[in-house]
């Protein structure tokens, strides 16, 4: 997991620095956004394998921010984590495209495997791009 990079998206910024410092920790390349409009702004710089965002902030809230999120990339791996857990929202965030749902404060254990399933289905839907694209490319030639 060396290589996969992270993107905290949440407005308490004690929250993001800490949690930043547990998973650069275990290796892994964190940045942070502490609003929704940063992390939409951060998308557009570089690529992540996984996005966790907070659901309750002010402003551009999870739901907002998810919706942008995807609007600008539906293949990220976006996982709503938040202090404020509430089955409505998590069905709404599912529906829009969240990969999953977490409560706050979330296991370290259980944020490493998240990222792990994330960083894995991200690499297959880059392969099956790039499948399509050959396949493209070879018909298009006549093969």
């Amino acid at each position: 997991m060396a290589e996969t990079k992270v993107l905290l998206v949440d407005d308490e910024v004690e929250f993001t620095k800490t949690l930043s410092e547990r998973l650069e920790s275990r290796g892994l390349k964190v940045d942070s956004a502490n609003s929704g409009e940063e992390a939409i702004k951060k998308i557009g710089e570089s690529s992540y394998d996984a996005i966790f965002l907070d659901l309750a902030m002010p402003g551009m809230d999870g739901i907002e921010t998810l919706k942008g999120l995807l609007a600008e990339n539906p293949d990220l791996q976006v996982i709503l984590l938040t202090g404020h857990a509430s089955i409505n929202k998590s069905v709404e965030a599912v529906k829009l495209g969240a990969k999953d749902f977490l409560e706050k404060p979330a296991n370290i254990d259980k944020l490493l495997a998240k990222i792990k399933e994330a960083s894995t289905e991200r690499m297959l839907i880059v392969e099956k791009r790039s499948e399509d694209e050959i396949k493209k490319i070879l018909k298009s030639k006549g093969w």
